[in-house]
C-alpha cells in the first residue's frame, strides 16, 4: 500500500486530524475540547498542541490557521492588543462570500468564535470590543493588527516545531496596529455592569484542571 503523500512537516496522523477539521465550525468545536494552558508560559507549534492536547489563544489560532490552510486558504491571524493592565488576544480570520469570521480559543465565556458576517477587519475586530474588559470591569482592548499571513514563518518550522515558537507574537509585538478608541472616546469609556462581570468570570476549564 502506497504511503500518503503529506505536507508541510506533518505525520500522515496529524494530516488526517486537521484534515478532518473541513470547516471553520469544527475547526472551533475540536478547540473547546483542548483544555486550556493559560496557566503556562509556552508557544506551543499546532504540532505540540495536537500531542498535549491544551492551549491557550495564540496556540488555537495557529492551529486553526493551518488546519484551514490544508483546506486551502492561506493561514491568517490578527493580534489585538489591550491595555498595559490586560492581555493582548489573537484569532484565526477567515473569509466566506466577501465576509470575515474568526475561530478564537479562550478558556473564558467572552472573546470567542465569530461568524462570518463582517465587512472588514475592522468591523470583526469591533464586534470584541465590549466583553474586552478587565476583572474591575474595565474595557481594555485598544488596536488591532491587519492580518498576518504564518507562512512567513514557514522556514522557521512553526507548523512541526518541538520548540516554542516564541518569534511568532514578538512579530505581533512589533507590527503597527490600528488604534480603536481616539483619546475623548477612551476618557468616556463606562465600565462593564456588574452582571456582565459576573457573567464573564465564567470558565470552561477551572484552575485545577489545566
Amino acid at each position: 500500500m502506497r504511503k500518503k503523500k503529506t505536507i508541510y512537516g506533518l505525520t500522515e496522523q496529524e494530516q488526517d486530524a486537521l484534515r478532518r477539521l473541513n470547516t471553520p465550525r469544527k475547526i472551533q468545536d475540536f478547540l473547546e475540547t483542548l483544555r486550556a494552558n493559560d496557566g503556562n508560559d509556552t508557544c506551543r507549534s499546532p504540532r505540540r498542541v495536537l500531542q498535549t492536547k491544551r492551549a491557550h489563544c495564540i496556540e488555537g489560532a495557529m492551529l486553526a490557521a493551518l488546519a484551514l490552510r490544508l483546506q486551502g486558504h492561506r493561514p491568517l491571524i490578527v493580534d489585538f492588543e489591550s491595555a498595559p493592565h490586560d492581555l493582548d488576544h489573537v484569532v484565526t480570520v477567515y473569509r466566506r462570500h466577501g465576509h470575515w469570521g474568526a475561530i478564537s480559543k479562550t478558556n473564558h465565556v467572552v472573546l470567542r468564535f465569530r461568524e462570518p458576517v463582517y465587512r472588514s477587519i475592522r468591523e470583526l475586530a469591533l464586534s470584541y470590543f465590549h466583553e474586552y474588559f478587565d476583572d474591575d470591569g474595565r474595557k481594555t482592548m485598544r488596536t488591532f493588527s491587519r492580518p498576518v499571513d504564518l507562512s512567513r514563518f514557514d522556514r522557521r518550522g512553526w507548523m512541526t516545531s518541538d520548540e516554542d515558537v516564541w518569534y511568532v507574537p514578538e512579530y505581533l509585538v512589533d507590527i503597527p496596529h490600528t488604534p480603536i478608541l481616539t483619546r475623548a472616546q477612551l476618557a468616556g469609556l463606562r465600565r462593564a455592569d456588574p452582571i456582565e462581570i459576573a457573567a464573564g468570570e465564567a470558565v470552561q476549564w477551572k484552575t485545577d484542571e489545566y
